[in-house]
């Protein structure tokens, strides 16, 4: 079975019974199939509601912590004292304590955003609100064709609940040979990247010493994670957007995707050589 966070988290996955059909041939006989568990995650700073995310119910630690980050509420882990998660019957809620200072800043910010679906813009009023990464330069090491491939190869058996799913995006964080280091999975992409995020960043991970390879298509959501994480290079499965390409650009991220064991279409920055690791 797929990993699980403590004990009080719901599962990841469920059996359910259903009846297997081949067209053309005899319906097969019915049986259990385990399928992803998607769950209501409510998300409380101190007393005060925030957020309703629909995601697979582990590492929810860590898929806080990240969510804090890229939603712009912490600057880093240091930042939150404490996380409760309190299983419910109709979800999850995660309670999160702020350092005293960042939660009154939080609260003069605060913006309802029920419901969403962490696309980053749901709950935005105006174009002036997306949030948007600093064009920081980043001390970060290019990455090389080679660990791509690594990283590439061995992401498939680091993805236990999509082994016995099929439903779920994973994220993964590789270090500069491409050697995969940590893995989260969730129904939704976004909360797959800020699981990623919450765990590196509570194991106090270099941003620049690797790169992000994610299983899903490369969207101007993903570009921002990845950097206000402090990533300098974004590997994706499936094709980057137009807004995609052009944020990477401006924010001088590599981005590599329609990432396969044979190649990948570099769209932004540029790979290391072979024989060589570069600083940026």
């Amino acid at each position: 079975m797929p990993r699980n966070n403590p004990p009080a988290q719901p599962p990841a996955s469920a059996a359910v019974t259903a009846r297997p059909l081949r067209f053309g041939a005899a319906q097969d006989d019915a049986r259990e199939i385990e399928v992803a568990v998607e769950t209501p995650i409510n998300i409380v700073y101190g007393n005060m509601p925030y957020a309703v995310m629909m995601a697979s119910p582990s590492d929810l630690e860590d898929f806080v912590t990240g969510f804090s980050l890229t939603e712009g509420i912490v600057r880093g882990a240091d930042e939150i004292r404490g996380i409760a998660v309190e299983p419910k019957d109709e979800g999850v809620i995660v309670t999160v304590e702020l350092a005293p200072g960042r939660f009154r800043e939080h609260l003069a910010r605060r913006r309802n955003l029920s419901g969403r679906t962490s696309c980053g813009l749901c709950g935005v009023e105006t174009i002036e609100e997306i949030p948007m990464a600093d064009a920081a330069t980043r001390a970060s090491r290019a990455v090389s064709a080679a660990a791509i491939e690594a990283g590439l190869a061995a992401l498939d058996k680091h993805q236990p609940l999509n082994q016995l799913t099929r439903a779920v995006h994973g994220a993964a964080w590789c270090d500069a040979s491409g050697t995969i280091q940590a893995v989260r999975e969730d129904v939704g992409r976004h909360n797959a990247l800020d699981k990623l995020i919450g765990a590196r960043l509570r194991a106090g991970t270099d941003a620049g010493e690797g790169f992000l390879l994610v299983t899903s298509r490369a969207s101007f959501e993903m570009v921002e994670k990845a950097a206000i994480f402090g990533a300098g290079t974004l590997v994706a499965i499936s094709a980057p957007t137009s807004l995609a390409i052009e944020r990477a650009r401006h924010l001088g991220l590599t981005l590599a995707a329609v990432a396969r064991r044979d190649g990948c279409i570099v769209f932004t920055g540029a790979l290391a050589p072979e024989t060589e690791t570069i600083a940026r």
